[in-house]
């Protein structure tokens, strides 16, 4: 084998690639300053039990894991900086009632999110902790615009979606365990007639709210006729209330509302949200609530946040 060869998706950024990442960095990093976020740089690597604690099987995939020779310990480099941060808040800045914190810093991923994508993302974002309504769902969606403008990338889709609608609905029908999950995976591939055959032993009105979920897609038009035809559970009604808030004080794009879109349903607890790019498939920047995360390290409060892949930003502003 050449000697020179890196891995499988693993590479050096060549000029002005590298440039380009790095006049993007800046930029975020500026615009997270004015706006009152507090930079924090966790390690790159961590004890598994504290960096994996809560975070799922599949982040525990991705993780590429060493023992210490110092301790003996079994050690994981970081694949994801977002559950670092909430460490943070929970233990060295638990005295603060708000925290707004940034970060940016290379992870690596022992598995490829994909075909000819990197397994060493240069991860960016903004979390903010301490506030539990749609105003600072709203200050994180707006913040992510600002930083994707700042980069000189449009995001000409915005998808917006809530995982307690769906949650609140498998609540009432009493679902758990295969079902579930196989339910959960119907309406996330938008299979109408798996989701009919999957729900075909609930009461009505639940099968036909979950069958309603894939077809409640589009403009703000989708929030009041999720209204009309889901049922009047309070966390559904809590859930489109949020919506709407976003809704009316969204600007600077457009947003189309998915009430099936279940991305990180694992790990988030309410709104979640992607921006797109003309000519890009995959999201370039993505991010919700995620209300639970903390309650691992002691202290379970509000947290909404976002991040995005310098390469990926790059490679769409090219």
């Amino acid at each position: 084998m050449t000697a020179w060869l890196l891995p499988e998706n693993v590479e050096d950024v060549l000029p002005p690639q590298a440039w380009r990442m790095e006049d993007m960095r800046r930029a975020l990093l500026d615009l997270f300053r004015r706006q009152g976020y507090q930079l924090v740089i966790p390690p790159l690597i961590e004890y598994v039990d504290s960096l994996l604690t809560g975070v799922g099987a599949d982040l525990d995939l991705k993780t590429f894991k060493l023992v210490d020779q110092m301790s003996g310990r079994l050690m994981g480099v970081r694949a994801d900086i977002t559950p670092q941060v909430a460490r943070i808040d929970a233990h060295l800045l638990a005295a603060n009632a708000v925290n707004r914190l940034c970060y940016a810093g290379s992870i690596l991923h022992a598995q490829s999110d994909g075909f000819h994508r990197s397994r060493e993302p240069i991860q960016i974002g903004a979390e903010f902790y301490g506030e539990p309504g749609a105003a600072a769902d709203l200050e994180i969606l707006t913040l992510m615009l600002q930083g994707l403008d700042a980069c000189g990338v449009r995001a000409t889709q915005l998808d917006i979606g809530h995982v307690g609608v769906y949650r609140a609905l498998a609540q009432a029908a009493g679902l758990s365990g295969a079902i579930e999950h196989q339910l959960f995976g119907a309406l996330q591939a938008k299979d109408a007639s798996a989701v009919a055959v999957l729900s075909a032993g609930l009461p009505t009105a639940l099968a036909e709210a979950f069958a309603a979920l894939p077809q409640l897609y589009g403009d703000r038009g989708v929030l009041a006729e999720a209204r009309a035809r889901l049922p009047q559970l309070p966390a559904v009604s809590a859930a489109l209330d949020t919506l709407d808030a976003i809704d009316a004080g969204l600007t600077g794009a457009e947003a189309a509302y998915d009430l099936a879109e279940l991305r990180g349903y694992g790990y988030h607890s309410g709104v979640v949200f992607a921006a797109y790019t003309a000519g890009r498939s995959r999201a370039i920047a993505q991010g919700g609530r995620y209300d639970e995360v903390g309650r691992v390290f002691g202290r379970a409060r509000p947290a909404t946040g976002f991040s995005l892949d310098l390469r990926e930003l790059a490679a769409a502003g090219a």
